[in-house]
């Protein structure tokens, strides 16, 4: 019996004035995938779809009719458990949201709609080391989230700079480097793609002397100047929008080997889907490139898809899966943040609101 595919939206709200080098986000909007097979009445696959505006390729003012059409292709193509391969017969590469989403639908429904789509350790307590993030705003406010982040026990702080003052971002990496120099925090930077090309370079530089891991996307996806950048740059440059609309394993791997960034950063929503993220990783892993992955605005739903992917492989670095608290409204969950980890509670529940589930 073939599974009945439908999707609703839900437009979640930060509970906090969260910004970022592209500016304020009040919400954030996404679209559920909900799966059904008649032959097990009562059981539901989830996925989330959560294309970021002005960043997603997919994402457009026609996002849901495309959606919509997508779906109604999957339901006449009568696709079953069993069919994962086939959805990638149906949706175009360039519709990454829309992908991650199918495939963390098909794959819950395939285990029992329980919200498990890996059998690996996260269902069993595995603990992920991530970042905390720290959101762009006044000096005060992002003074009281690190301080706040390091008391909850993170040792990797991720600061968003480049949509504020340069010195004032560099005030910030001094004060953290003052105040916690015996406490061996470990510092990403992400700069949204906000340096300028001709001072890209200065930035870097002026920015090396507090000792940073790394920095995301420091220049615009897709200019000349990054694989100079990735080249020159005293700080270990990841890329992430880089990543974005890359599709096929020898186009990826042709990007890796001419920019030859020592990282890049991997989001289901926007490099891929799952099986997007997984062959990223299989070039990194063939060129030496470290990897992590993070999540992108997504609720609890796509959140816990990402930490099962993420739990698949042998992790060395913090990830960026840090973002599930970030709404007022998110569905209820068992993802727990404790001491810069996050790892599945299992004395706690999801709470989905009724005809979801």
């Amino acid at each position: 019996m073939p599974i009945r595919i439908s999707f609703f939206t839900k437009v979640f709200h930060f509970g906090f004035k969260a910004r970022t080098s592209r500016g304020p986000m009040a919400d954030k909007k996404s679209w559920f995938i909900r799966m059904e097979d008649d032959q097990q009445p009562g059981i539901v696959g989830l996925g989330e779809c959560g294309p970021l505006p002005g960043l997603s390729i997919d994402h457009s003012p026609t996002f849901e009719d495309d959606l919509r059409r997508v779906v109604e292709s999957l339901n006449e193509a009568g696709l079953t458990t069993a069919d994962y391969n086939r959805i990638y017969e149906i949706i175009p590469p360039e519709m990454s949201s829309v992908l991650f989403g199918v495939e963390t639908a098909l794959l819950d429904l395939s285990k029992g709609g329980k919200r498990i789509l890996f059998d690996n350790a996260f269902q069993t307590g595995m603990r992920i080391p991530i970042n905390g993030l720290i959101w762009m705003g006044d000096l005060d406010f992002m003074m009281d989230q690190i301080n706040k982040k390091i008391a909850q026990g993170f040792r990797c702080i991720k600061i968003k700079v480049g949509g504020l003052d340069f010195e004032r971002e560099c005030d910030v990496l001094h004060y953290i480097r003052r105040r916690y120099f015996r406490d061996n925090i470990e510092l990403r930077l992400d700069a949204n793609g906000a340096f300028k090309i001709d001072d890209a370079l200065y930035r870097l530089e002026e920015l090396s002397q507090f000792d940073i891991h790394s920095i995301e996307q420091p220049i615009k996806r897709g200019l000349p100047e990054m694989e100079e950048l990735c080249r020159k740059s005293p700080i270990p440059v990841a890329l992430d929008e880089e990543l974005i609309g890359v599709n096929g394993t020898a186009t990826r791997k042709n990007l890796l080997e001419k920019l030859k960034p020592q990282f890049i950063v991997l989001k289901p929503t926007l490099h891929g889907g799952i099986r997007g993220c997984q062959e990223w990783i299989e070039r990194a892993g063939a060129t030496n490139t470290g990897w992590w992955i993070t999540s992108s605005l997504e609720s609890s739903i796509g959140l816990n898809a990402i930490c099962q992917l993420t739990a698949e492989y042998d992790l060395t670095l913090p990830q960026g899966l840090g973002t599930g608290g970030i709404y007022t409204d998110n569905f209820a969950s068992p993802l727990t943040v404790e001491k810069g980890n996050i790892f599945l509670d299992n004395t706690k529940h999801w709470d989905l609101p009724e005809g979801i589930n």
